[in-house]
Parts: C-alpha cells; structure tokens; sequence
C-alpha cells in the first residue's frame, strides 16, 4: 500500500506498534489501492549502499558490477562522465598553479596560511587597487566578511556577516580558513581540523575563540582576519611573516 495512504490512520506519534495498527486497518478499506509487487528486474534500487562525498565515487564505481546488465551502460556513461571531468579538472588545476608561481603578487599571497594556489590566483586577479580601501577591515567588508550593524534606540546589535561583494573569493576564504594546519602566530597556531576533532585547542587566539565559539563561526573570524592580512600584503609589497 503506498505511505501516503496508510499514514491517515496513524492516531498519534510513530512506533512500530503505531505503524502496524495502521496498516492493519487500512488494509481492510474496500477503497483501498495496492501497489502491484515489482520483479527484480523492475526495480530502480540495486541495494548497492556507498556513503556520500566525491571522496567515494571510487566506491561506488567499483561496484557496478553487481548491477544488472541492462543498467551498465548508463552507469558506464557517468562513470566515463566523471573520470573525464576529473581529468579536466586536474588539467585546469595544474595550469592555474603554473601561473599562480609565475605571478608575484599571487605568489607572495600564497605564504599566507590557509591560501592555496587557487585562493591566491583570484584574489590577485579580482582585488582592485587596495589604495580605495582605507584599512583592513574595509577590504574585509568589501568581501562581506564584517557584521551587519542593527541600531535602533541608541543600542548597536551586530548580527552575521553581509555577505556583499564577491562570493566566490568569501568562500574561498572560508575554506582556507576551515582547512587551515599550517602553525601561524599571527594569525593563530590551533587548527578547525583539531577543534573539529574535538581536541584540545591551542593557546593562541584562535584556540581562544574556539573555547568559546562554533567552528564554523570561528572560521568566519578567521577568514575576516586572512582578508585583512591579503591587504596588507599588497598594501605593502611584501611577503607574509608568522
């Protein structure tokens, strides 16, 4: 019987017993509609369970050979799908480091922790002349990285980030920040993956924060921070210094 049909008879909660009672009274409904019982070959389910993530299409590639003969070949498309835009994808990733190394600006971005050569090729490709912005943090807020500011009654409430400007570059950021391991005074010698593991944080500023604040609101903080230091890095032509 479908779900949806069972479920009126349902009185209250759901338990088994609960579930049971209602089918078990539905079933017995003259105006019932069944749902016919599917041959194995009719089914759109192979009972392959891999879990999600792109770190295991792998997996489940491997095992398409316990899926019937028919759905093969569609399976064989996206499979052969996937494998050429991973390969593109590598291919785009390898060139974009190349200029990143060739370029001086992304270069020297590039010492700053928790920014790879990605981060730092469309940080320098997309940042206009730092001179418009009168500090860090106006360059911070330019990435919408900075708290919007509710005043009403003389009381000022900052609440979350703007999220104005450029979105690609603020993600960027924030992943750096969440991926962080590199040791950083400046910046912070704690790592997200350690507090995400639950481990002890450090003693610096950012092992401070995440004694009091959710990850991924630290993250935020620490990407703020990273955007402030991009800027005095072309603020001053120089590279980045623990």
């Amino acid at each position: 019987m479908p779900a949806a049909y069972v479920k009126p008879y349902v009185k209250r909660g759901k338990t088994d017993a609960a579930d049971a009672e209602a089918i078990c009274e539905a079933v017995g409904r003259p105006t019932m509609r069944f749902v016919p019982v599917k041959s194995a070959e009719r089914l759109a389910e192979f009972g392959i369970v891999v879990p999600k993530g792109i770190h295991n299409v792998d997996r489940l590639l491997a095992t398409t050979e316990g899926v019937p003969e028919a759905a093969r070949p569609a399976l064989g498309l996206l499979a052969d799908q996937f494998r050429a835009t991973h390969d593109r994808i590598a291919a785009v990733t390898t060139r974009i480091e190349t200029a990143q190394r060739e370029d001086p600006l992304a270069r020297r971005l590039a010492t700053v922790p928790g920014i790879g050569a990605i981060t730092a090729s469309a940080l320098a490709a997309t940042t206009p002349d730092v001179a418009v912005f009168r500090s860090g943090r106006g360059y911070a807020a330019w990435l919408g990285l900075t708290p919007k500011a509710h005043s009403s009654g003389g009381k000022e409430r900052l609440g979350g980030i703007s999220k104005a400007g450029n979105g690609y570059l603020r993600r960027l950021l924030y992943l750096g920040a969440m991926a962080r391991s590199e040791p950083s005074r400046a910046i912070g010698s704690s790592t997200m993956a350690n507090a995400r593991r639950g481990k002890e944080p450090g003693a610096d500023w950012l092992g401070r924060m995440l004694e009091r604040k959710p990850v991924k609101l630290v993250a935020v903080a620490l990407a703020n921070r990273m955007a402030r230091v991009v800027w005095a890095l072309i603020r001053s032509g120089e590279s980045y210094r623990a």
